[in-house]
């Protein structure tokens, strides 16, 4: 059995590692909206994609505060999406790109509050 406090711990420090480089950062959300064009639709859970990827981008200009905690499960959730170090491959039909939902979902969830908060920010821009 892994030892998941490891796998966490590995997840979370390539996160910080683009959080500290913004260019690389921009790069893995190009290489996420890349990914996202090719991934059928699946109900609700990835349709707030776009949204974590306009709140990262916000980040990376300056023009929006989110918490590092926040910042690291986005992050850790998209380089999930673009690596092609899954729990199942991608290339199994269907199954291949449930565990991709559930990390997504997951995420998603812990920022939920953070999300609504963007949202109401973008829509008073």
């Amino acid at each position: 059995m892994a030892d998941y406090a490891q796998i966490l711990k590995t997840a979370t420090d390539e996160a910080q590692d683009f959080i500290n480089n913004p260019s690389r950062l921009d790069q893995l959300l190009a290489d996420l909206e890349s990914k996202l064009a090719d991934v059928p639709a699946i109900g609700s859970t990835l349709s707030e994609l776009p949204v974590t990827i306009s709140l990262v981008k916000s980040w990376i200009k300056k023009e929006y505060q989110v918490s590092p905690k926040v910042l690291a499960t986005l992050v850790g959730a998209f380089l999930y999406l673009v690596k092609k170090k899954d729990l199942i491959p991608d290339s199994i039909p269907v199954i291949g790109i449930a565990d991709d939902v559930a990390v997504v979902g997951l995420a998603l969830k812990f920022v939920e509050p953070d999300l609504k908060a963007y949202k109401d920010w973008k829509a008073q821009q």
